[in-house]
């Protein structure tokens, strides 16, 4: 993975990122992203103060991350306890053929 210059603009200021060449377009997208939250802010809220509208995306941006990894954590325990009790529903009919196969086994008296 070798990193190259990319060159990004955002509100009208240049800034080059280095990043590596097959994320490119992924972190072209996430500078249009950006962009289109500070004009969406800035448009709401009236604010015109750059450094304000940034750190209010980057708090907005943190608070939509941790609510997914939220939802992430909350998914993953749901899917660990289904995952448990299939294996204890698998385990049961087992335990119950196993049963069943040896009545069947049993001789005759």
């Amino acid at each position: 993975m070798s990193a190259q210059p990319v060159d990004i603009q955002i509100f009208g200021r240049s800034m080059r990122v280095n990043c590596p060449s097959e994320q490119k377009e992924a972190l072209l997208e996430s500078a249009k992203e950006l962009e289109q939250r500070l004009q969406n802010l800035k448009d709401r809220s009236g604010v015109t103060n750059m450094e304000q509208l940034i750190f209010i995306v980057a708090l907005n941006v943190c608070h939509e991350l941790a609510q997914e990894k939220t939802k992430t954590r909350d998914y993953a325990y749901n899917m660990e306890e289904k995952i448990k009790m299939l294996q204890h529903t698998i385990e049961q009919a087992l335990h119950d053929q196993v049963k069943i196969t040896e009545r069947q086994v049993l001789p005759l008296e």
